[in-house]
């Protein structure tokens, strides 16, 4: 799929590189970069049911062994598994897995802190759509849950 095509789906799916701090006990990613394809804003007002959200279009790989360690999304946030396995803990500790050519949704709210891990022996690549209000970070670094 081509940056645009990548481009214009997630803007479709969000309409219808900020980092978070840094908290004493959290659990930073490792083994993984970012980069962005893309990034657009709706200015609060353009749409009744929209307040001004940032839209980010990235590309997320993870490699072997690596993961995001434990944050939250102050917005929506859509993706889709290029290739590869994650492995996505959440605040409950249950940790379903999604495979190459599926999507995932991470409603937005510190309630919802989760990991996204690789296990698997082969780079995990994700196409992400972070929805933020303006101004806000596309994640925050969080504490693991007691469960953890």
């Amino acid at each position: 799929m081509t940056p645009f095509a990548r481009g214009a789906i997630a803007a479709l799916v969000s309409v219808g590189s900020i980092l978070g701090a840094t908290t004493a006990n959290a659990t930073p990613g490792t083994d993984i970069t970012a980069v962005t394809l893309g990034q657009a804003q709706i200015p609060a007002g353009l749409l009744p049911f929209v307040a001004g959200t940032d839209l980010v279009v990235r590309e997320i790989t993870i490699a072997p062994g690596g993961s995001t360690g434990w944050h939250f999304h102050y917005g929506p946030v859509f993706g889709f598994v290029r290739s590869g396995t994650l492995t996505h803990p959440g605040p409950d500790c249950v940790a379903p897995v999604f495979h190459t050519g599926e999507f995932i949704y991470e409603p937005e709210g510190a309630w919802n802190v989760h990991i996204g891990r690789n296990l698997g022996p082969d780079p995990l690549v994700l196409d992400v759509v972070y929805a933020p209000p303006t101004g806000k970070p596309l994640f925050e670094d969080a504490d693991a849950p007691e469960c953890a």
